[in-house]
């Protein structure tokens, strides 16, 4: 068995997770998928800032597992979903890591959407 890498997050390759101060709407195929007032910004090195999700505000209902799993050695292993109504585009759209590391911890029980594979992630902000 191979023993993946593990990195931890620094000044070299920073991340950081925040509580999003904003109402966060994910659609696809007409569907509210996602409406959170609890969503975290995860920022990772010169990426664009991701919304993860809780599962409490996700309709996982409308979310199918799939056997796709990636690996990313500052996170950890992740599991994805797809979601039928987007059809063919919308296969392996959302990722979670159901395990992450202790760098990333606050991302557990969270999910996270490819913005090119579902109608719009929405980021409405607080009045």
């Amino acid at each position: 068995m191979e023993t993946k890498a593990i990195k931890i997050p620094g000044p070299d390759h920073p991340i950081t997770v925040e509580p999003t101060p904003a109402r966060v709407i994910v659609k696809v195929g007409g569907q509210v998928i996602a409406d959170s007032r609890h969503a975290l910004t995860l920022r990772e090195a010169r990426y664009p800032g991701v919304q993860y999700i809780p599962r409490q505000d996700v309709d996982m209902s409308l979310l199918v597992r799939s056997d796709h799993q990636t690996y990313c050695p500052y996170k950890g292993d992740s599991a994805y979903y797809s979601i039928p109504a987007g059809a063919d585009r919308s296969v392996n759209s959302v990722w979670t890591y159901e395990s992450p590391y202790p760098a990333v911890a606050a991302i557990k029980e969270h999910l996270a959407f490819y913005p090119d594979r579902v109608d719009s992630i929405e980021v409405i902000e607080n009045s």
